[in-house]
């Protein structure tokens, strides 16, 4: 068995069969931080500190309990208690609404590659600002993050729904729904404060920018060092497999060539992490209370369109890449298909497992809410379908099975586990979510 240029499987230079090539595998490229900003970042993404009420850490809804993610479709985060699927509600502090998109598995966000973030790319690298990053914010944004990976985390820290809490309940709730996000008195500023007059922290900080007051950018560069250092998944079963020619399962060999040949899954999920960046409407089911701004009463999710304000980017959402993509249900940018069978099945005929769409095939828990105000609009209904670039195929059930193998396939068990794991304690003393 010849080894693979993923390269060529992943971009298409190969013309006949995987094994055919005999080219040498390129490793994914990932920077190097320092071990002492790791550290600290560890500590900091399971630290509750960073949320306006204290009860909410970024570990909450990307666990390693649940492969980086929350289990659920629709996640839970200020005003619940617990982890994943056992999450409830507080009765004295119900969550406004649940988070309005799945949350997203944290596997390899540090390699070179990944310029652009969150469900609609909102947060991309672009040469042509002055800081290099493109944001909702503008000239609003912080300035001097390390990375795109370091800028993304601090937007969870100022959604209600996720970290900064209800409106008035907390000083960082309370400056976010006044506006105040950055410089003097602002949400990321006042976040900022709370971890600078920690003893341990500011220890930890001073090993890693001296002396100097902590930013909030300080923080989130430490978070980024550690999400690159944590989750790297480049050892799964494919991944030997290309570097060595290690043969996989005869099941997930013949799935990997129905992905990159006759399936045609790599038309977008390409290159070496099984995605383009890109955007794409496939009909995926609305669930839940959609993405908009507090004053809209519709409850849809038009995805890249929020961001670009081009029509032709209604309901097209980025390709999510697919290492560990196994052990990261729900799927789908709203959680709707918990099962992995259930989301490949949709790729088949999009419009038609839109149209036949049951809610029993989601994970919601907690709350008591209208989770299918869009699929019981048929005008909402028919929108999302007519975004749909994706053609029917015809698979057979075997075909279907040897393509969620070779899925299974892309699992490297020990970046699952994580690489420095969950703390015993962090600096705020505050609990941790186990």
């Amino acid at each position: 068995m010849s080894r693979v240029s993923f390269k060529a499987v992943a971009f298409g230079l190969i013309t006949g069969p995987l094994w055919a090539a005999d080219l040498p595998y390129e490793e994914p490229v990932f920077p190097d931080h320092p071990s002492a900003q790791i550290e600290l970042g560890q500590l900091l993404f399971y630290d509750p500190v960073l949320s306006g009420s204290k009860t909410v850490s970024c570990a909450t809804c990307h666990h390693p309990k649940h492969a980086t993610g929350d289990g659920v479709s629709l996640g839970l985060g200020d005003g619940g208690s617990g982890l994943g699927p056992d999450r409830t509600v507080d009765a004295n502090n119900l969550p406004e609404q649940r988070i309005p998109r799945n949350a997203p598995p944290l596997f390899n966000l540090g390699a070179a590659e990944f310029t652009v973030f969150f469900h609609d790319g909102r947060l991309e690298e672009d040469a042509n600002r002055p800081s290099g990053i493109r944001t909702p914010l503008g000239s609003e944004m912080e300035a001097g993050f390390a990375s795109a990976l370091s800028a993304q985390s601090m937007f969870p820290v100022l959604s209600p729904d996720e970290m900064a809490g209800h409106y008035a309940e907390n000083d960082v709730a309370q400056a976010v729904r006044q506006g105040l996000l950055t410089g003097e008195g602002g949400a990321w500023d006042i976040l900022s404060k709370r971890v600078e007059v920690i003893p341990e922290y500011r220890t930890r900080f001073d090993a890693v920018i001296g002396t100097e007051a902590i930013a909030f950018t300080d923080i989130s560069d430490a978070l980024a060092a550690f999400l690159d250092f944590e989750w790297r998944g480049v050892a799964s079963p494919f991944d030997l497999y290309l570097r060595n020619g290690t043969e996989m399962e005869p099941a997930a060999m013949r799935g990997m060539d129905l992905f990159y040949g006759k399936a045609d899954c790599a038309a977008c999920h390409s290159g070496w992490f099984q995605t383009d960046h890109d955007f794409h409407a496939i009909a995926m089911p609305q669930i839940g209370p959609g993405k908009t701004a507090r004053f809209e009463s519709h409850a849809r999710d038009t995805g890249r369109m929020r961001v670009t304000g081009d029509p032709a980017d209604a309901y097209a959402f980025r390709t999510p890449p697919l290492r560990n993509v196994a052990q990261t249900a729900p799927y789908g940018h709203s959680g709707a298909y918990a099962t992995l069978e259930g989301v490949v099945r949709h790729h088949l005929d999009p419009v038609a497992a839109l149209k036949a769409y049951d809610i029993s095939e989601a994970t919601l828990p907690g709350l008591k809410t209208d989770d299918l105000r869009v699929l019981n609009d048929p005008t909402e209904l028919a929108a999302i379908a007519s975004a749909n670039v994706l053609a029917p195929q015809s698979l057979s059930d075997g075909e279907v099975a040897d393509i969620i193998a070779f899925l299974n396939a892309l699992t490297d068990p020990q970046s699952v586990r994580g690489a420095l794991g969950i703390p015993d304690s962090v600096p705020s003393g505050l609990p941790i979510d186990r």
